[in-house]
């Protein structure tokens, strides 16, 4: 199990550089000149006054250095825990900006993606054998799975938000409101979720029902559960076999579609002006910050292989075939 574990940190390791190294090289093939940027929405006038505001922006940020300096600059910042300062919020820290979009985040991603696979794989798995509720669950999860975040989002926004009025369009919280420790806020937080979280929970949960849909009647159909079955052994024997094969690629796909569902979020996101990470790189696109883009790109990173990680060792946790065959390669 430790050469196991020991190979998969070795292959997150070596992921998680390469993507680093992507998201460093992105913001720096944007058009455009972040300091540039920067002078121009100073409103200087005198030619000699903006070009000493270029000349210090540009050594203050390090882009009067070679790209390679550059780069190598960013890891020795990157393992110090220095982000560096956000040029569009300029002169606060990109870890500071960070922090306060990622609870929005999180606040959407974890539960979306928590419930939706836990309720899609439970109906899933209750059609596969109930002619009346697979004749709704399949059309219906068909219908949600095809459907893009955003679209889903729009559509959302406009019945439930514009036409009856029920939830609030964009935002994290009222306007009106100061964040506290209060009931009241809380429950504002709550209203405000509600849509975009119903936009990325109702996209995966098709996904999820169909998928368990299909993999529990295959299993029904497999030679073990007509031999089980010939046996004499009760269906609920066999349906509660079938299912634990079933989930165990779905716990796959969670694994495999963990990033699809991040991007989602993101785009949910920028349609509700909601004050998650989504907006913080809408906004840094804007202004072209390199630095919030790194920082928000390497959180996403850095998330997404951790869930994939946690998943691993769950799918060795819940398959005792890994387990054996772990065993058997030690042996």
């Amino acid at each position: 199990m430790r050469r196991y574990f020991g190979r998969k940190l070795l292959i997150y390791g070596l992921t998680f550089f390469v993507a680093v190294t992507v998201n460093w090289l992105i913001p720096r093939f944007m058009p455009g000149d972040p300091v540039a940027s920067m002078v121009a929405r100073a409103n200087v006038t005198q030619p000699a006054a903006a070009e000493a505001m270029r000349v210090y922006y540009s050594n203050l940020f390090g882009f009067d250095q070679p790209l390679i300096t550059q780069y190598l600059n960013f890891w020795a910042a990157l393992f110090r825990g220095d982000f560096g300062i956000s040029i569009w919020l300029f002169p606060s820290p990109v870890s500071s900006v960070i922090m306060t979009a990622v609870p929005y985040t999180l606040a959407l991603i974890v539960p979306s993606v928590l419930l939706s696979w836990v309720v899609g794989n439970r109906f899933g798995a209750y059609a596969a054998r109930r002619k009346l509720l697979d004749n709704t669950v399949l059309p219906v999860g068909y219908v949600l799975t095809a459907m893009p975040y955003m679209w889903l989002a729009v559509l959302l926004a406009w019945a439930l938000g514009v036409i009856a009025g029920l939830f609030p369009v964009a935002g994290g919280y009222s306007f009106s409101m100061r964040p506290t420790w209060s009931w009241a806020f809380l429950l504002d937080l709550l209203h405000h979720w509600t849509l975009p979280f119903l936009s990325l929970f109702l996209v995966a949960l098709g996904g999820w029902a169909i998928g368990m849909r299909n993999m529990i009647i295959y299993e029904l159909e497999s030679d073990y559960s007509n031999y089980l079955a010939a046996l004499g052994a009760p269906a609920r024997l066999i349906r509660r076999y079938a299912f634990r094969n079933a989930v165990l690629p779905q716990i796959t796909g969670l694994a495999l579609q963990l990033g699809v569902i991040v991007a989602g979020a993101l785009v949910t996101e920028i349609v509700f002006a909601y004050p998650g990470l989504g907006s913080l790189i809408l906004n840094a696109i804007k202004n072209k910050d390199f630095f919030l883009l790194q920082g928000a790109f390497l959180f996403i990173v850095l998330g997404v292989l951790i869930a994939n990680f946690i998943i691993d060792i769950v799918y060795v946790v819940v398959d005792p075939r890994t387990r054996a065959g772990m065993a058997g390669a030690q042996a």
